[in-house]
């Protein structure tokens, strides 16, 4: 109880108080008093400081130090996502509290990894320590002075979801000048698609760089959906013609730019050029988008993978991407270091066959998320070989982002190949990602709790993420 009466102790001095008792008179030994605390709130406060065991912290000069030194470091923030939205250190990686146990083990594989915890209370960040302890990670430390430490220290508040990523865009855009054009271009382009074949201005062809779901959602009139990596592998099979405009689009902007500039880097002959601000500036513009299309870039050729590996890897081989053997991934395994597999292709490729312990991240999506897919700092990222120069090109920008990162060999992917210990067997079917052990809690059918909501008997509490509250929810749940 020491602990608890200390706390309680400062937080009444804080407020003006030398004493904690009524009429100031001392509170029984080993007991803390609540006499001036003013609302339920504080009294939950005190409460999670009294049951808080000593927790370690880190400075903001220390996680700085950590980030400049490529040291590896998780930098975890339990709030909400619209609250980490508003704010927050550049690396720092958002791990709802709510979500905290059915993330972590797939976003931070290695439990001894350094790890620094902040929130919007002492209360909540010691919550997600003492959940992270339980789950096995060692050496779990809280953000001394949180946020507003952090800012004392001169640290920056990023806005928005993704900020590494989004930042790295724009630094591409400027240093490389990739080069946009406005929906009012585009669309004129568009219109003089029969012309072009009278010899008239050179056709364009849209590419949407998002994931397909995104652009069944919303996209641009004609456009064809060819998710970020696939670009270099797939797009001469809709522009054969080196006289035809490719413009590359997204929602907005990052993986337009990074795509545009996958292309240029990788030698296409045409004239490429982002979609300046997206499907976004395309409604901006006054234009309709289409809703519904599944358009997308036909299958290759073996000497069209051929091609795009060998245009992707000159590109890759520039940044220092290394290439691993088979042999070479073993030793990956000693503990020493967090280590994320990833497999670059589509869904359903992966699905259909992919490397023992690699998980799906389609490439445009792991460069643009690289906050979600690999948290932790300083840590090694191998992508599996596809022979299409996929691995390659995404390996080319997450090099340049500061990731040591290696590519496998493209044979290890084929059907009757393996890394060691495989026997020469690939895994399919989607990714499983490891989770805590489920608490032993009741169960109810869907059929019976309709008949308790029929009768009044019940609520339900949703408690997955707002945005999939939002998507589809039970009829009533809160």
């Amino acid at each position: 109880m020491n602990g608890c009466c200390s706390a309680t102790a400062a937080m009444d001095r804080d407020r003006g108080h030398d004493d904690v008792g009524r009429g100031g008179s001392a509170a029984p030994p080993g007991h803390a008093s609540l006499k001036h605390i003013k609302s339920i709130g504080q009294i939950g406060i005190v409460v999670k400081i009294c049951l808080m065991p000593h927790i370690p912290v880190t400075t903001p000069a220390s996680v700085r130090r950590a980030l400049l030194g490529e040291s590896e470091i998780a930098i975890l923030d339990v709030r909400p996502e619209g609250r980490f939205a508003e704010g927050h250190p550049l690396f720092a990686a958002s791990f709802p509290l709510g979500q905290l146990e059915a993330q972590v083990y797939e976003r931070l594989p290695r439990r001894s990894v350094p790890v620094v915890v902040y929130g919007d209370d002492p209360g909540d960040a010691g919550t997600a320590v003492r959940k992270l302890r339980q789950l096995g990670y060692t050496d779990v430390s809280l953000l001394d002075g949180g946020l507003d430490a952090w800012i004392a220290a001169g640290g920056e508040l990023f806005r928005d979801v993704n900020a590494p990523s989004k930042a790295f865009g724009e630094l591409v855009a400027v240093t490389a000048g990739t080069p946009s054009l406005p929906a009012d271009e585009v669309a004129a382009l568009l219109r003089d698609r029969a012309g072009s074949q009278a010899g008239g201005t050179p056709r364009a062809v849209v590419v949407d760089a998002r994931r397909l779901d995104e652009y069944a959602t919303m996209s641009i009139p004609g456009a064809v959906s060819v998710p970020g990596a696939e670009l270099v592998l797939r797009v001469r099979e809709l522009a054969p013609d080196p006289a035809t405009v490719v413009v590359v689009n997204c929602a907005g902007r990052t993986r337009s730019i990074i795509g545009t500039q996958s292309l240029i880097n990788a030698g296409l002959p045409n004239r490429v050029a982002a979609l300046r601000n997206g499907t976004i500036g395309w409604a901006l513009a006054g234009r309709q988008l289409d809703h519904g299309q599944l358009r997308h870039a036909p299958d290759v050729s073996v000497a069209a993978a051929r091609q795009a590996e060998a245009a992707a890897w000159a590109v890759a081989d520039k940044t220092g991407v290394r290439r691993v053997s088979g042999d070479e991934l073993r030793p990956l395994d000693d503990g020493t270091r967090t280590v994320y597999r990833f497999d670059v292709r589509t869904p359903q490729e992966y699905e259909s066959g992919h490397l023992p312990g690699f998980r799906s991240a389609p490439g445009g999506q792991l460069v643009q998320e690289t906050d979600w897919f690999a948290p932790v700092r300083g840590a090694l990222v191998v992508l599996a070989g596809d022979g299409g120069g996929r691995a390659a090109m995404t390996a080319s920008w997450l090099a340049q982002m500061g990731w040591d990162v290696v590519v496998t060999s493209a044979e290890l992917a084929a059907p009757t190949a393996g890394p060691p210990g495989t026997a020469g067997r690939l895994e399919r079917g989607p990714w499983a990602a490891e989770r805590p052990p489920l608490p032993d809690v009741l169960m109810a059918g869907p059929a019976l709790v309709a008949g308790w909501l029929r009768a009044g008997e019940a609520r339900v509490v949703d408690v997955d993420t707002s945005r999939r509250f939002l998507a589809g929810h039970v009829s009533g749940a809160a």
